[in-house]
């Protein structure tokens, strides 16, 4: 496999002044995997440590910041020499031991020269409890499920990817029903690692959503044993009310849907909590398309997504058929399914997509993000579908350099709007 994300440590590694660095990410999204293969690729010797398991080291981190001390025993433990350039340290799960967070500060105050990759699967839930943070002291990456590129990249498909990244449509739209397939592929596999692995390895549909099953499992398993217990009901019943939630026309998260007479204090703190662990999505409406965007969020209205779209399949029980055959009875769900796509591949760019409504009126555009100093609209259609009503009242009312559409079609460019086939995002944004 190949993850785009070493291109990001691969620069971090070339940064003289590099701090730290904080690998992000839910569970079972690669986090492991990928930082040692940028180990093995790129040093000659990796300490790698995971706090989860090492639970001896605890108290090594804990005893005081004495950075001697501490690589003297990461050395013990992983039997490794640990030299300052040659040598990549890696701390896994370092959410387990909030010292280690702590020390993470006078690595990058007093001993810089050493290279320091740390990751967890809850690193987002510990930054924000009683936990001495280095704030300032570290760098961030976040990593999400593999993208459909990745995806493609990972079957052998890498000169598609290179075709699409290059812009050049023309020769994608010869090959636009196989694309075509494959995407319908990767909304029923998503971009869990194991699953594309095995789906790959075997293109078994039945075991890869046994897989899928298994990690849903094991996330429900991670409220009970890491969220706040007066929290998991709640936890729990906004986690799998969001297939219903997006099942809905306008697919607003709606408080009261979780049980009658519901309210946002109630349920706050639960949505932060799947937010924090990297579990689900929150996209945010936006009142106009200012600059920057964040700061016209209407906090209050906002849709929530699943972290991976093969897992927002396996929640809904879509068959292989249903999504690679089609049936008169998925059509509002398939608009649902192809926005948490989208929205997916917009996120594994590094895009933080609001979306736009117009109050009191059916106009909404599904997307809206900043790229520098501009904002873009992006309407999403799950099919061929080029009517773009919403995107031209967008239009209309701001006048934006560019509105971008993307469907089922393949590229066209108009006055006014351009179409991006949906196997091609984020390319084109």
């Amino acid at each position: 496999m190949n993850r785009t994300a070493i291109t990001s440590l691969r620069q971090w590694k070339a940064n003289p002044r590099r701090k730290p660095m904080l690998l992000r990410g839910a569970r079972q999204v690669g986090k492991t995997w990928l930082m040692k293969a940028f180990g093995a690729q790129e040093y000659l010797q990796v300490a790698y440590v995971n706090l989860e398991v090492s639970r001896n080291l605890h108290s090594v981190f804990e005893e005081g910041f004495d950075l001697r001390r501490i690589i003297s025993a990461i050395q013990i433990e992983t039997g490794v020499a640990v030299e300052p350039m040659s040598t990549l340290l890696i701390l896994d799960e370092i959410q387990e031991c909030p010292a280690a967070l702590t020390a993470l500060k006078y690595f990058q105050e007093n001993a810089p020269e050493y290279h320091l990759i740390a990751a967890g699967s809850l690193l987002g839930v510990a930054m924000h409890q009683s936990v001495s943070f280095p704030v300032g002291k570290v760098e961030f990456l976040d990593l999400y499920p593999m993208s459909f590129h990745e995806f493609l990249s990972a079957g052998g498909q890498e000169p598609l990817v290179q075709a699409m990244q290059a812009g050049d449509w023309p020769l994608v739209a010869a090959f636009s029903e196989r694309l075509t397939g494959l995407l319908k592929q990767y909304y029923f596999t998503g971009g869990m690692p194991e699953a594309v692995s095995h789906f790959i390895e075997s293109n078994n549909y039945s075991e890869v959503r046994e897989i899928q099953l298994r990690l849903l499992a094991a996330y429900e398993q991670d409220f009970s044993k890491h969220a706040p217990y007066q929290q998991v009901p709640r936890i729990r019943m906004v986690w799998q009310s969001i297939t219903s939630q997006l099942a809905r026309e306008n697919r607003k998260f709606i408080y009261s849907a979780l049980r009658h007479g519901a309210r946002a204090k109630e349920f706050e703190l639960a949505v932060a909590w799947l937010h924090d662990a990297g579990l689900i999505y929150k996209v945010t409406r936006i009142q106009k398309p200012g600059l920057p965007l964040s700061a016209y969020e209407d906090m209050n209205d906002f849709k929530l997504f699943l972290h991976d779209v093969g897992l927002l399949a396996a929640m809904g029980g879509l068959d292989p058929r249903t999504l690679l055959q089609g049936n008169a009875l998925f059509t509002e769900f398939k608009g649902a399914l192809t926005e948490q796509y989208a929205l997916q591949q917009l996120k594994s760019a590094g895009l933080k997509p609001f979306y736009w409504t117009v109050e009191k009126s059916r106009a909404e555009v599904d997307f809206v993000v900043q790229v520098q100093n501009e904002v873009i609209p992006i309407e999403i259609k799950a099919e061929e579908n080029l009517k773009s009503k919403s995107l031209r009242v967008y239009y209309d009312a701001f006048a934006p350099r560019r509105c971008l559409r993307s469907s089922m079609s393949n590229y066209r460019a108009q006055d006014w709007m351009v179409n991006i086939p949906l196997y091609g995002l984020p390319v084109g944004v």
